[in-house]
């Protein structure tokens, strides 16, 4: 699906009427007082001119904080509702609540939240070496922290510690909470921890870890974009000396 995020109306050039009828429309919040106001329509429509399709990624850098967590929060809600057209109960059709983001069904009244899917990272620290990994799917040369999804029945911790355990092959101690992120590809919350080694030789898990070595500080590779949170906690490092 085609989706928008139109948080400030006077700087569009081009009337998003002109794309002619939607999917789903939804306003999810506010910007600096401007409502934001999220629009589907079927993908294949035909871009009039005045108007591009843009990757999220492509963002980064180029729109303000706050129109990119407004983005981010559309992104997510558009995902959300393109996969829940039908209700798992009964299989009748969903509706969107007028009053907030909820998806309900027409006929059972079953409800259905946006999701949020965990994502533990961890930067494991060696003395004055980090651990970096290059997954086969990054752009070339970039190298970042590990991460995975949290599985059911685990924690935040626990779910760190069996990652880098199954990625890199090595234990990890000493698990301090660094900060989150939302990352809406499509619905993930980043959770991040600093660690320290423990135990163990590297060795990357086949076919999900293209490259991983312990890095200097003073002799890292290219990182992530300074938006991500993988940055942030690798910045954060080097500043403390």
């Amino acid at each position: 699906m085609l989706g928008e995020a139109e948080t400030f109306p006077s700087q569009v050039n081009i009337k998003f009427e002109t794309l002619g009828q939607s999917c789903e429309a939804l306003i999810f919040g506010y910007l600096g007082g401007i409502p934001c106001k999220m629009t589907i329509w079927p993908e294949n429509l035909a871009i009039p001119a005045g108007l591009i399709r843009a990757d999220f990624f492509h963002l980064f850098g180029l729109w303000a904080q706050g129109e990119l967590d407004a983005m981010s929060r559309a992104r997510q809600l558009a995902a959300w509702l393109c996969q829940n057209k039908f209700c798992g109960v009964c299989g009748q059709p969903m509706q969107t609540r007028p009053d907030e983001p909820i998806r309900e069904c027409t006929s059972c009244k079953h409800k259905i939240y946006p999701r949020i899917s965990p994502v533990s990272i961890g930067l494991v620290m060696k003395g004055n070496e980090m651990l970096l990994a290059r997954s086969p799917h990054f752009p070339p040369g970039i190298y970042s922290a590990l991460a995975g999804f949290v599985e059911v029945g685990e924690s935040v911790e626990q779910c760190l510690r069996r990652e880098v355990r199954e990625e890199a092959g090595i234990e990890i101690k000493n698990i301090r909470w660094f900060g989150s992120q939302s990352w809406p590809f499509p619905d993930s919350l980043m959770i991040g921890f600093i660690a320290d080694y423990a135990d163990g030789e590297i060795l990357p898990q086949i076919n999900e870890i293209e490259d991983l070595r312990w890095f200097k500080k003073n002799e890292l590779p290219s990182l992530p974009h300074p938006s991500t949170l993988a940055y942030q906690m690798i910045q954060s490092v080097l500043r403390a000396g």
